[in-house]
């Protein structure tokens, strides 16, 4: 049987096609994400894979080899993550893993490299538990953080001089940390805030009505808002049909990304001080660059995921380029303090806790030709906003690194 399936694939090269099985001089990144399940953030994402990929291998790839990046599905299940990430281990022959969207599939596939000693580069869950209490030395983070993000939220929050606040996020990993991180970082800069509600519907099942009825009951001075997508979109218009913004300040997590601003259409929720990404307003010749590449390819512009999947595949590269290898122990070594280069700009991943020091953008909703968009914003440096080496260290589990 071998014989006859090694002289199927000698006669598929004979004919010119593509043998990804016996292929060589090749080094495989195995990928999963919840693509199903989230694909307003995660088809721009894949497209920034593969025009990194493509810029890669055309300059002759890493160390001599092209790079490619197995992708498989991870069903928005943790178990289902974990048997995906084994498989690609097992049967694909993988040297490394990265992805994973939500942050309960992020923290599983965490605890699955620690155990299995496997480099996983967490591209986009934001949990803190990924670099922090969850931590371990096979694992870095390439996002900002629900604790940084919210920190770049701060100075607009405590400026609001707002007593009463109420907060909505989804009930699972990503909305309890964020929701965690707004309410620590407030009582210490307002020790006298009140938290008169908190509304957290589950993941993709809100009633917008109810939750908007019930923030309002609370008569609040002020909204941290962390639902994002569809959930998103439901509460915006349920909001803005009911008034519960007017006069009050909205803080709130990742809605100024261009994957969830832009299906609000003139629905956009004016004056919320949000994080984002105003991607036909930054100007600076490396997101001037990535911008006219993405759109070369694509016919399309880019969103959040576009940068987040395209800087990914980077790191990586780097990463293997620095360790001169893709041994597992020479690149948790290499990426400690690697630095990487990204449409936003330089960055690092830093040793103490192997989170990434790439920022974000924060700035205020408005309506430019009845549709949503980012002003007045600033990029905040992820470097900024990220606790001390000392503080770290009591944050993460001993022999982490």
């Amino acid at each position: 049987m071998k014989t006859t399936r090694l002289l199927f694939y000698f006669a598929l090269a004979a004919a010119g096609l593509n043998t990804p099985v016996l292929a060589q001089g090749t080094i495989k990144i195995g990928e999963l994400n919840s693509y199903k399940a989230q694909p307003a953030f995660l088809d721009p994402y894949k497209k920034g894979i593969e025009l990194a990929v493509e810029e890669i291998n055309a300059k002759g790839g890493v160390l001599g080899k092209k790079i490619e990046v197995i992708s498989r599905d991870d069903g928005a299940n943790p178990g289902e993550a974990v048997r995906v990430a084994e498989e690609l281990i097992t049967r694909e022959g993988v040297a490394m893993l990265t992805g994973t969207f939500l942050s309960h599939i992020g923290l599983a596939v965490t605890n699955f490299a620690g155990q299995k000693k496997v480099f996983f580069l967490a591209a986009e869950p934001l949990t803190d538990k990924i670099t922090w209490a969850d931590g371990n030395k096979y694992t870095f983070r390439l996002r900002a953080s629900t604790y940084m993000q919210t920190a770049m939220l701060m100075p607009a929050a405590v400026a609001a001089h707002a007593k009463r606040w109420a907060l909505v996020y989804p009930n699972f990993e990503y909305g309890q940390a964020a929701a965690a991180a707004f309410k620590t970082l407030m009582k210490k800069a307002q020790p006298d805030v009140q938290f008169v509600t908190e509304q957290a519907p589950p993941l993709g099942k809100i009633d917008a009505g109810a939750v908007a009825q019930a923030i309002d009951d609370a008569k609040p001075d002020a909204i941290f808002n962390v639902e994002f997508g569809g959930d998103l979109a439901k509460f915006v218009r349920e909001g803005n049909t009911r008034g519960i913004f007017k006069n009050r300040t909205v803080v709130s997590l990742l809605s100024g990304e261009p994957e969830y601003l832009d299906p609000l259409k003139d629905e956009a929720p004016v004056g919320w001080i949000v994080t984002g990404y105003p991607w036909n307003k930054i100007d600076t010749p490396a997101h001037k660059a990535f911008l006219a590449a993405y759109q070369k390819k694509f016919n399309d512009y880019p969103r959040l995921g576009s940068v987040v999947g395209y800087v990914t595949i980077k790191s990586l590269a780097a990463g293997i380029a620095k360790a001169g290898s893709t041994d597992t122990e020479k690149l948790v070594a290499a990426f400690k303090g690697l630095k990487v280069d990204s449409p936003f700009g330089p960055f690092s991943y830093r040793a103490s806790d192997h989170q990434a020091t790439m920022g974000a953008f924060v700035g205020k909703i408005a309506l430019e030709n009845g549709k949503g968009t980012m002003v007045d914003f600033k990029y905040v440096d992820g470097a900024s906003v990220l606790p001390s080496d000392a503080e770290v260290k009591k944050l993460r589990p001993a022999g982490a690194n």
